[in-house]
């Protein structure tokens, strides 16, 4: 017996593409913003509050899709048994860890030698969903106190550290690895406590259950929401405990604003969670009856979110070399060994941050034909099973 598909959520659709969106304009400003090869965009004796908020609005993107994930999770799971469910976590987990090491790894280097690995997002997100699978099989309050745990307390281990020390790495803390010749791997998106992100999610994930009040539910993201916020403040103002760096005050307030709203990223603090995912919880609550032609074209995208990631990432370098090319600078120069931002002889190469902002809506604009097909497809053809992993 088949049963009926229930009806999408429209306020995690419309989320969901709008961080994929925003996504997208880091990763432009990677490839094409000049100042991306001289300075941090986020470091306050250097930037300048447009290159900070370029940067900053991109920080709910990877909190916001974790979050999500793990509301999915649990809507898929209201079609399955939880063995169903771990089964297809599992595979959808390992299925992201190999798409993250081979089509999207090329898509970020175009290097056919294969010098550098990343861990990243889809890392990130496919192992956590592989930890899942096994966290639905326990009681929910334990879920949520899982959850909760690595969140709130994860910052305790900011002062362990163990050089060189690749499962560490893995779990808590950003490194570089360099291997024989010219290997290396780069460890960006440490587990802990990304992990605990996506179960959080899941916990949630029964609010959108059909026996419960939306208002209720909108009333206790509402509540959610300020109060992430608010500890947000008042924790990063105290200045103690929840990320590994604190902020410093400056001689002007727009330097010392920079430095407040720039809690550690890698791996995501105390601090960074409160303030992306309270955000995460006040959109929720709020955009529930937004409707139209804006909500349509950005929710296009959140419903087709990993097609359109894998298309972005290639489209964007693909651009960055053909500019490269007419720039004077070389295409050739565009095969990367390591991580542009990061790679010798890039100084001098980029352009204005307008320049940023038209490519990053042509390249927005240009996907948008393609994923929506790509959607209609997936609505007309809900009987393939392998569209769920895409």
């Amino acid at each position: 017996m088949t049963l009926p598909s229930r009806p999408r959520i429209e306020s995690i659709d419309l989320l969901k593409g709008l961080v994929m969106v925003f996504m997208a304009l880091d990763h432009t400003r990677d490839y094409f913003h000049a100042s991306a090869f001289l300075f941090d965009p986020t470091d306050p004796t250097q930037t300048s509050l447009v290159i900070f908020f370029t940067r900053w609005i991109t920080h709910f993107c990877a909190p916001a899709f974790s979050f999500l994930a793990g509301i999915s999770a649990f809507m898929v799971g209201r079609r399955k048994t939880r063995n169903q469910l771990s089964e297809f976590l599992i595979k959808r987990g390992i299925w992201l860890i190999i798409i993250e090491l081979t089509i999207v790894n090329f898509a970020w280097y175009f290097d056919p030698q294969f010098r550098t690995f990343n861990l990243f997002v889809i890392w990130s997100l496919g192992v956590s969903m592989v930890v899942l699978a096994g966290l639905i099989h326990l009681p929910r309050k334990f879920i949520l106190l899982f959850s909760l745990t690595l969140i709130l307390g994860h910052n305790l281990l900011d002062t362990v550290h163990y050089p060189g020390n690749l499962l560490w790495s893995v779990l808590h803390e950003f490194n570089i690895f360099k291997f024989s010749g010219t290997l290396q791997l780069y460890t960006g998106y440490p587990l802990i406590p990304w992990i605990a992100v996506m179960a959080l999610g899941y916990y949630f994930g029964s609010l959108y259950d059909g026996s419960f009040d939306p208002l209720k539910r909108k009333k206790i993201f509402n509540l959610l929401g300020v109060a992430a916020i608010f500890s947000f403040i008042l924790i990063r103002w105290i200045n103690r405990y929840g990320d590994p760096l604190g902020w410093n005050q400056y001689e002007t307030f727009s330097q010392s604003l920079v430095s407040f709203l720039n809690p550690n990223k890698y791996p995501p603090s105390l601090l960074y969670l409160l303030m992306t995912l309270g955000g995460v919880f006040l959109f929720l609550a709020n955009s529930g009856k937004l409707k139209g032609r804006v909500v349509n074209f950005f929710s296009t995208f959140g419903r087709v979110p990993f097609f359109y990631y894998i298309l972005h990432l290639y489209l964007i370098h693909l651009v960055a070399m053909i500019f490269a090319q007419l720039s004077g600078f070389g295409w050739q120069k565009l095969i990367l060994p390591g991580w542009i931002g990061e790679t010798p002889g890039f100084k001098g190469y980029g352009f204005g941050l307008w320049v940023v902002y038209a490519v990053w809506i042509g390249i927005v604009a240009s996907l948008y034909p393609l994923c929506k097909k790509f959607d209609t497809y997936k609505m007309n053809h809900k009987e393939k099973w392998w569209l769920s992993y895409l």
